[in-house]
């Protein structure tokens, strides 16, 4: 669901997801609302046993399948995609068991639904995240 917006508005939404049974993103439900040009940043806390993180986020506006956006580890480089390197960006805390998502000079386009995933790192595992 999308917001009536004025020119000068854009709403971004959030949404909990769910990997193995002990692990669990969290991402306020309410609406982020702000001004184009401003900064935005959007919570996502985890709970999970597992040391090494792997952490995603991706976007998704209108009907079309979510898009991936950047992903975050504990060890090794993560990786963001090129449409979003110049205003896009998030910071993995292990300790703090965060990565808010940071996005610079709103746009109108970057009006979406936007979801943090925690990928399970166990191997063999036939659970998905839904």
């Amino acid at each position: 669901p999308f917001l009536n917006m004025t020119p000068l508005f854009v709403s971004l939404w959030m949404a909990t997801l769910w990997c193995r049974g002990e692990d669990k993103v969290m991402q306020p439900p309410e609406d982020v609302v702000a001004a184009e040009g401003d900064t935005v940043t959007l919570d996502c806390t985890f709970q999970t046993t597992d040391t090494n993180l792997y952490l995603f986020w991706y976007k998704q506006d209108g009907t079309s399948r979510p898009q991936f956006i950047l992903s975050k580890f504990t060890i090794g480089k993560g990786k963001t995609e090129d449409e979003f390197k110049e205003r896009f960006s998030s910071t993995l805390n292990s300790t703090m068991k965060s990565a808010p998502l940071k996005i610079q000079e709103l746009q109108l386009s970057d009006s979406a639904v936007y979801y943090c995933a925690l990928r399970p790192t166990v191997t063999g595992s036939s659970r998905s995240a839904h």
